[in-house]
C-alpha cells in the first residue's frame, strides 16, 4: 500500500479519563508541576475537561487532557465504568480535518462522526474507530484559527 498524504503535524494531546476533575488537576499540579491552561464544560460530549501543560511551555508540545463525566450516561462515564481511570485517547493535530477524514475513509478506516464536531477551545474533531486503529481511540484535532486582534 502506498503511503497516504501527511496531514498530521504533531501529537496534540493525550486524554485521560478521571472520575473527579479537581482531584486530578491537583494531582498533576502537585506531583508533576503541570498547570491548568484551559478548562471548559462540553455539554455535547458530556465532559468537564481541561488541558494541562508544563510551566512556560509555548503551546506547541503535546498537552495532557483530563476528562471527567458530567453525567452517568456520558461516553467518559461509560469508559470509566468499563475500564476505570486512565488513558482514554491519543489525539493527533491535523492541518485540515476534512482532508484527514476523507483520506482515512478512502483508506477504509471508520470515523465515529459523519462530520467534524466541536472540540476543546473551539477546535474541530473526529475520532477513528478503535477497532480500525489497533484498539486505540485516535482523535483528529484541527485547532481553531488564531484570533485576529484589532488595534
Amino acid at each position: 500500500m502506498a503511503p497516504l498524504p501527511s496531514f498530521v503535524t504533531a501529537i496534540d494531546h493525550v486524554g485521560v479519563a478521571v472520575p473527579d476533575f479537581a482531584t486530578a488537576v491537583e494531582f498533576y499540579r502537585v506531583h508533576f508541576g503541570l498547570e491548568l491552561i484551559h478548562e471548559e464544560v462540553n455539554e455535547e460530549q458530556g465532559v468537564h475537561e481541561g488541558m494541562l501543560r508544563a510551566p512556560g511551555e509555548d503551546g506547541t508540545a503535546a498537552a495532557l487532557q483530563l476528562l471527567a463525566p458530567l453525567h452517568p450516561t456520558s461516553t467518559i462515564a461509560k469508559f470509566l465504568d468499563r475500564s476505570g481511570p486512565g488513558l482514554q485517547q491519543l489525539a493527533y493535530r491535523v492541518t485540515d480535518i476534512e482532508v484527514a477524514m476523507a483520506t482515512l475513509r478512502t483508506a477504509g478506516l471508520r470515523l465515529l462522526y459523519d462530520a467534524p464536531r466541536r472540540g476543546t477551545a473551539g477546535s474541530r474533531i473526529n475520532f477513528v474507530h478503535p477497532k480500525d486503529a489497533g484498539g486505540v481511540l485516535i482523535e483528529l484535532v484541527e485547532p481553531p484559527e488564531p484570533q485576529q486582534t484589532v488595534e
